[in-house]
């Protein structure tokens, strides 16, 4: 048995795979999915909740869910307009963002952070950058938000942020990212 264990180890270690760390596309708007979580904090008022956002370039759909799974309120984007659906009624507007506010009394800067992401600069605007000793984006400032990135899914340039916090006019954003999906 002592000769074989060698062997045993060596065909079972051979079994194990290892994770996969998802890259950044090469096209800036590019589609993209992910499981996570958000936690929004201005002043007294504090929400969070579970996020699933699915990104292509003509739509968006964001579901924010209670502890428990249970989706909260459902957002659409698409060429024409942005739908919210929460507690069994069904909201239309021009942009997700005024209707965010609207109906839930907080937004996500969504225009931006569709980019942010992905930890692009969104195009339109100017922005600075701050990198990290792996060529990964620490800081990004833009739109008046200021983005800082704590935690990769590895360590090259390319792979996707899992920890970002916004800032801006003492509103404060934390997006916990779970689980990216290839798109």
């Amino acid at each position: 048995m002592r000769r074989f264990l060698p062997l045993l180890i060596l065909l079972l270690t051979g079994c194990a795979t290892a994770p996969v760390a998802v890259q950044r596309p090469p096209q800036t708007d590019a589609p993209f999915a992910f499981n996570g979580r958000v936690s929004f904090k201005q002043g007294e008022q504090r929400n969070s909740a579970g996020l699933r956002w699915v990104h292509r370039a003509a739509e968006d759909e964001i579901l924010l869910l209670a502890p428990l799974g249970q989706t909260v309120a459902r957002i659409h984007r698409d060429t024409q307009n942005a739908t919210l659906d929460a507690s069994g009624k069904h909201y239309a507007a021009q942009d997700m963002e005024a209707l965010m506010r609207q109906v839930l009394g907080w937004q996500l800067p969504l225009s931006g952070l569709r980019y942010w992401v992905a930890a692009l600069p969104a195009p339109e605007g100017e922005f600075q950058i701050e990198q990290n000793a792996h060529g990964q984006m620490s800081l990004l400032r833009q739109q008046g938000w200021e983005i800082t990135y704590s935690r990769y899914t590895a360590d090259n340039k390319d792979a996707l942020p899992l920890r970002l916090t916004l800032k801006r006019d003492g509103m404060e954003v934390l997006l916990l990212i779970d689980e990216w999906e290839v798109q």
